[in-house]
């Protein structure tokens, strides 16, 4: 049994996969950060884009 105890105390496979979910669930959350921050700005910009598209692409007259 303490060989067992000790074997698990110097395996590290486990850590490395804990810091992946930690540095996932902090990119997640700077990323809904962002989006709450400039979610407007981004919208706004996307629909100019679309409205330039639009006008592009319109037949002449």
């Amino acid at each position: 049994m303490r060989k067992l105890l000790n074997a698990l105390k110097r395996d590290e496979r486990g850590v490395s996969a804990l810091e992946y979910a930690i540095l996932a669930g902090v990119i997640v959350a700077a990323v809904v950060a962002g989006v709450g921050m400039f979610g407007e700005k981004i919208e706004a910009g996307f629909k100019n884009l679309g409205d330039q598209v639009d006008t592009a692409t319109q037949p002449k007259k």
